[in-house]
């Protein structure tokens, strides 16, 4: 296994548990749309894609609905959803570990990168991290792939081959692969094992604990 020296992390279902607040934003933001959904339980699909994506696939809602239902979202998510959130445990120490060790450590998410930056500095994780780098506010630059990409630009002296991204949902493993670096999927998130399999990760661990030992040796 090479030794990776660029990390790039997921934030949704890989350092932190975003499970209320998404899905109480995601509630807030239908019923707003003349929908109705009581079972919070149903929307944790949401977790993790582009939530235009999530929109038009579960609910049918064209372009222009989706980014009108985005707005809602946002509406609950920046006052109150961003905050419904924790650390999963181990996470900090994990990070400062590979930070001790002189690794890049960076920030790959789907979620828009001010909202990311106010996540992090608030469970006190932003000073682990090199650059942030998440999805615009006018919904522009939210997959994977284009994320990644915007990163390895940022980078052009990093080898891709010490390069690998950590993330919990297809779409991480795909973004790696779309722009040929590894991929790390992590089970304890909200991927199932059949859909981080069928994405074909590179490697995969179950627990923070594996994380921390691939990573660290």
């Amino acid at each position: 296994m090479p030794t990776y020296q660029t990390l790039l992390f997921d934030l949704d279902g890989t350092l932190t548990d975003p499970k209320p607040g998404i899905t109480r934003s995601v509630q807030y933001a239908l019923e707003h749309m003349g929908i109705d959904e009581p079972d919070l339980e149903r929307l944790i699909p949401f977790i993790g894609p582009p939530l235009t994506e999530s929109f038009e696939h579960y609910y049918g809602f064209g372009s222009s609905k989706a980014r009108k239902a985005i707005h809602f979202y946002r509406e609950y998510f920046a006052s109150t959803g961003l905050y419904e959130n924790a650390v999963y445990p181990g996470i900090p120490e994990l990070l400062a570990g590979l930070q001790q060790q002189g690794l890049l450590l960076i920030i790959a998410t789907s979620k828009p990168t001010t909202f990311a930056q106010q996540i992090l500095e608030y469970f006190q994780l932003e000073h682990y991290f090199t650059l942030i780098v998440g999805s615009n506010l006018d919904n522009t630059r939210t997959s994977k792939t284009e994320i990644i990409a915007h990163i390895l630009n940022e980078y052009p002296h990093r080898s891709k081959q010490t390069t690998v991204m950590v993330g919990d949902r297809k779409h991480d493993i795909i973004g790696a692969q779309n722009n040929q670096i590894d991929s790390i999927a992590v089970c304890y998130g909200y991927g199932s094992q059949a859909e981080l399999e069928r994405a074909n990760a590179t490697h995969f661990v179950q627990t923070v604990n594996d994380l921390s030992q691939l990573l660290q040796g």
